[in-house]
């Protein structure tokens, strides 16, 4: 069978976005943190270590490159406390992972949410004009992040005594960010979804109950808000979507297969493509494929682990997308890690060149199974 090339994101090796970040990096946060290193300098090391890595990841053959997401400090925390009407903040309970880590700070709303600043567009406009042969990735975190985190208990009362009204803001809020990467050019824009994938958790669903949240209609609320974000995105602007079930410091929070929400999940919400976690069996099986609509929406298996150094060989990759085949066909699958190698700054716990040879490795079995990259 002869499988086309495929002329728009997300390609037959992929990756969801964030990178190790190097120690020189790392040394220049600190500084600035410390009030030792001015933001202009801080801004020159960024711009010379996401440089290289854009670079890196042309060399190895991917087709897509992120700035690794070298400028945050959290995946989605930088970005939605950027919002008008969200704050950063330290919590006397904090969110815990399992093992025992936990996350530092959270997120409250305090005001009315709205789009204000043009949070990560200059960072999207800075890779667009260093990628040579890759396509520009920017990665964003899903609307339901600002209420998943912390449900009504984070959401001023005065500011919203019913949720109805903050759905609709954030939605809005998140139209025009998803507007304003368009009009910078932007044309591949990930939402990182991971509360999709926590509601597939009888425990996640057993706490938010705990927490007086309505869980009923909740998956639904989330699908409307992320159609509500990317309704009149341009025709060539393609829009994925990531799902996991955590990912800090090699950690995570939730278990469950796709089954509860594959429905929603691959019919109602209007994205072009999904990049599934599929590394290890708290994902499931690939049974909830079956409800991909046929012809157009893409499944990036997430098969190989961001979590461990270890790297899955060929063979054992090409029987697993063999067995994923076999609920959607392979010209609608692709390839990449499950997560991040850094969804926050600290990263997970293997070295950068481990990092470098599994984005190796899904180039090169993206080139065997499908004949390109």
């Amino acid at each position: 069978m002869t499988i086309a090339p495929r002329s728009r994101p997300p390609f037959r090796a992929d990756h969801v976005g964030s990178l190790l970040r190097p120690q020189a990096l790392r040394d220049a946060r600190a500084a600035h943190a410390a009030g030792t290193l001015p933001a202009d300098a801080l801004r020159e090391v960024e711009n010379r270590h996401i440089a290289e890595a854009i670079a890196k990841q042309e060399s190895i053959g991917l087709r897509a490159a992120t700035d690794g997401e070298y400028r945050r400090a959290y995946w989605h925390y930088d970005f939605v406390a950027g919002l008008e009407g969200c704050e950063l903040y330290t919590p006397e309970t904090k969110i815990e992972f399992k093992g025992g880590v936990k996350l530092p700070h959270t997120l409250r709303v305090n005001g009315k949410i709205a789009w204000k600043q043009p949070i990560f567009v200059d960072d999207y406009r800075f890779v667009a004009s260093h990628v040579k042969t890759a396509v520009a990735k920017q990665t964003i975190p899903s609307p339901s992040v600002v209420h998943f985190r912390g449900g009504r208990q984070a959401i001023d009362p005065a500011i919203y005594p019913d949720l109805d009204g903050f759905f609709a803001d954030l939605g809005t809020a998140y139209h025009d960010a998803v507007q304003a990467f368009a009009q910078a050019g932007c044309r591949y824009l990930q939402l990182d979804e991971v509360n999709i994938a926590y509601l597939c958790d009888p425990e996640q669903i057993a706490a938010l109950k705990a927490r007086g949240e309505h869980v009923e209609g909740l998956l639904d609320i989330y699908a409307g808000m992320i159609n509500q974000a990317i309704a009149g995105r341009p025709a060539d602007m393609a829009v994925s979507m990531h799902l996991c079930r955590g990912n800090f410091r090699s950690t995570f929070v939730a278990t469950g297969g796709y089954e509860p929400v594959a429905e929603v999940l691959f019919n109602a919400i209007n994205v072009d493509a999904y990049f599934m976690e599929y590394d290890t069996d708290r994902a499931g099986g690939f049974e909830p494929l079956r409800f991909v609509p046929r012809g157009h929406k893409i499944v990036v298996l997430g098969l190989m682990t961001s979590k461990t150094g270890e790297l899955e060989s060929a063979d054992s990759l090409k029987r697993r997308l063999d067995e994923a085949a076999k609920f959607l066909p392979l010209e609608q699958l692709a390839l990449s890690p499950q997560c991040g190698f850094a969804s926050t700054e600290e990263g997970n716990l293997l070295t950068t060149d481990q990092q470098w040879r599994k984005l190796e490795r899904c180039v090169e079995v993206a080139r065997d199974v499908w004949g390109s990259v």
